[in-house]
């Protein structure tokens, strides 16, 4: 330094000249790749043009600012002194191995890893929790805070699945009252692939094939005791929804007494029918025309009606308006 307290650029050039030996110092020990060694000199050469800018503009100012300029100058020896110190660190960092900087960074990677932890939690994604589980025990050794997350994870699924699965199986049971055996037996299927895990999915498929059986018995009783009672609209009505739940063997045993019954609704609908026609009763004429032809299209009893129907129809709407 000169008389007034300035640098002189025989300090500035030694500055300079000890980046440059920390830059190939670093170079030499051969551990930083390429990369490494541009981002260092990059960060050197910042950090030392921004300390060397206030020390040129120090070096130029008047004999009146002395006190300023050794305030100034007391204030840029101590930004040397932490310059040189972080870049004596910076070097030693380079020079380790990386398992030796993985040692060094050991604790901070564990605090970052138990952090992730707590958000997979929070987000209840409970499968990428346990894998940084078994990372946190297996790769650094924290096996007793592991365990005590792993805990934590089966304890809060649990409850949130058992939640879940609850609801899910009261969805189930509505659409089992609801006599929805398809949709229900897909639903089953998908509770029980979800929740596999838990007690409460097991039988949900036999809990909905049984509840069809119990129905399917019930409907093909009530057709049974309507039949013999020559109830047959209600017999009709049961034996359209035994066709969605019997098949072709099941429901041969009752094919003979369907026969009767339907034989007995069209024998029912065609006396309606010739009555309406015959008090003039057209409305209920069409409607019960339109019938037979619906229910019993190849009989002959339909094909009479087609003949009849258009004129029962304009004379409905005459008597209409």
């Amino acid at each position: 330094m000169d008389e007034q307290g300035r640098l002189s650029p025989g300090w500035i050039v030694t500055i300079y000249g000890g980046a440059a030996v920390v830059a190939v110092g670093a170079m030499m020990h051969g551990v930083a790749n390429s990369k490494e060694i541009w981002i260092l000199a990059g960060i050197v050469m910042l950090l030392l043009t921004l300390i060397s800018l206030p020390v040129c503009l120090a070096a130029q100012s008047s004999g009146d600012q002395e006190k300023d300029q050794s305030i100034e100058l007391d204030r840029i020896r101590t930004q040397i002194r932490s310059l040189s110190d972080t870049m004596n660190s910076l070097n030693e960092t380079i020079i380790l191995s990386d398992d030796a900087r993985r040692v060094i960074n050991r604790r901070k990677e564990r605090d970052l890893l138990c952090k992730a932890i707590e958000e997979d939690i929070q987000l209840q994604e409970w499968d990428a929790g346990l894998v940084l589980v078994r990372e946190l025990a297996e790769r650094f050794g924290y096996r007793v805070e592991a365990e005590q997350f792993r805990t934590r994870i089966e304890s809060a699924r649990a409850q949130t699945h058992s939640k879940a699965v609850h609801e899910a199986i009261h969805g189930l049971e509505e659409l089992i009252a609801s006599h929805k055996w398809d949709q229900a037996l897909t639903e089953a299927a998908r509770i029980s692939r979800v929740f596999h895990e838990l007690p409460q999915v097991e039988g949900l498929r036999h809990r909905v094939v049984s509840a069809r059986d119990r129905h399917k018995e019930a409907i093909e009783r009530r057709f049974l005791e309507a039949a013999q009672n020559d109830n047959i609209e209600e017999a009709m009505d049961l034996l359209h929804e035994m066709d969605h739940l019997l098949d072709e063997h099941e429901a041969e045993q009752f094919r003979e007494v369907a026969r009767g019954v339907i034989g007995k609704a069209r024998d029912n609908l065609g006396v309606q029918f010739k009555l309406a026609v015959k008090d003039r009763a057209w409305n209920e004429a069409q409607s019960v025309g339109e019938r037979i032809i619906d229910e019993f299209p190849n009989s002959r009893m339909a094909n009479e009606v087609r003949e009849m129907i258009d004129q029962i129809r304009e004379r409905a709407n005459t008597m209409s308006r």
